[in-house]
């Protein structure tokens, strides 16, 4: 996906919405960004050549959302940072993803159950999205939308296949679900800065996809042979710049280049 976007928001106002858009660009950002990143790990270690295929080509779909949205953000924030001052100049505390994709990636299955319920969510998120009153937001959703359905559609098969296949492919399945289960509550969560925008159209409340969401992955589950986890507790902290331990490696892994060389051209 390209990251070329209007420079502007035509017709949007100075000040607070502008700076409000910047940050929901960021959440949305680092998000793929960070779970790229996570997914990556998987090359030459998955299952099947095929699966290191697909698994490859969902993070590069995932990089090009991430840059799209952190340059939307860098234009719309007035700074004009670009994706890689964002995604290389940042500390732990400034970066703005949920939780869930920071988990260490954990064995195949648990992979698919972080996918599950991120694509569902994302699949739910850029269809509306791309009705959005920001011609940015609007243009990249309206094109991440597609990628997002073969994200969903991918994540579905595999939990299906691995709830319908051996016992062992069962119980790793259904251990996945209930170890990412309580960080997908922080996807839906609401605040003043999404209330703002999801009343003026520029954006979508969270909260209010949940119920389609637990919809669509209870209807995957059922299917599966799986049952839908019933957490104690939910995670939350991400947004506010809260990590959890796994972050901070995976985040010096992720720089070390950059940090080693600062100022290169490649």
């Amino acid at each position: 996906m390209t990251s070329e976007l209007p420079t502007a928001t035509p017709g949007a106002p100075a000040g607070t919405r502008n700076h409000d858009i910047a940050e929901y660009a960021l959440r949305l950002g680092d998000d793929a960004l960070i779970l790229c990143q996570r997914l990556c790990a998987w090359v030459t270690n998955a299952p099947t050549i095929e699966e290191d295929l697909a698994l490859s080509n969902i993070a590069l779909d995932l990089l090009g959302h991430a840059r799209v949205l952190l340059g939307l953000s860098g234009r719309s924030d007035g700074t004009n940072r670009s994706d890689d001052e964002f995604a290389y100049r940042r500390t732990e505390r400034e970066f703005r993803n949920t939780l869930l994709v920071e988990l260490p990636s954990g064995d195949f299955a648990a992979t698919i159950a972080r996918q599950l319920a991120y694509t569902h969510y994302t699949s739910l998120l850029y269809a509306e999205l791309a009705a959005s009153a920001d011609e940015g937001l609007a243009s990249f959703a309206s094109r991440a939308a597609k990628e997002a359905e073969y994200h969903c559609m991918h994540a579905s098969q595999w939990t299906v296949r691995l709830g319908l296949g051996t016992e062992e492919s069962h119980r790793r399945m259904q251990a996945g679900l209930e170890h990412v289960w309580p960080y997908a509550a922080e996807l839906f969560e609401a605040d003043d800065l999404t209330t703002r925008l999801d009343t003026d159209g520029t954006a979508v409340a969270p909260a209010r996809l949940r119920a389609d969401w637990e919809r669509e992955v209870t209807r995957v589950l059922t299917e599966a042979g799986l049952t839908v986890p019933a957490p104690s507790w939910e995670a939350t902290g991400g947004r506010s710049g809260i990590h959890t331990e796994a972050f901070a490696p995976l985040l010096a892994e992720f720089q070390s280049v950059f940090r080693q060389y600062p100022g290169g051209n490649w």
